[in-house]
């Protein structure tokens, strides 16, 4: 077999399988302790819009100074944001501290996204 011809054949199939691919964003939503409802309302349906979409999104709660000693704030707010989007996504990563932040990332339910395609 030539070798150049199996290269050729290589690279196209390389080729072939990036266009089947995929590509997920992910979106994401800051947030303080101190966020108050309204805004988080706000946030909450961008966040759906983009689940609805496809997009993943990551929810970051960001604490501050003295903040930090009331983790449970944050975390009571990341459980009513899944609980609100439990519809349209569902959590890939539940809240955990990194650092200063805490964060939970959803990504799109599979039934929504099959719903979207059809439509």
């Amino acid at each position: 077999m030539d070798y150049g011809k199996f290269q050729y054949e290589q690279r196209r199939k390389e080729r072939k399988s990036k266009k089947n691919q995929i590509k997920v964003t992910v979106k994401e939503i800051q947030l303080r302790p101190k966020t108050d409802e309204y805004h988080l309302q706000f946030d909450i349906k961008r966040a759906e819009k983009w689940l609805l979409e496809g997009k993943k999104v990551k929810f970051r709660v960001r604490f501050r100074g003295r903040e930090i000693t009331h983790q449970h704030i944050g975390r009571d707010r990341l459980g009513r944001i899944e609980a609100a989007l439990k519809e349209v996504g569902v959590v890939e990563q539940r809240p955990n501290m990194e650092g200063r932040d805490m964060l939970m990332i959803l990504a799109p339910a599979k039934e929504t996204k099959q719903s979207t395609e059809k439509q």
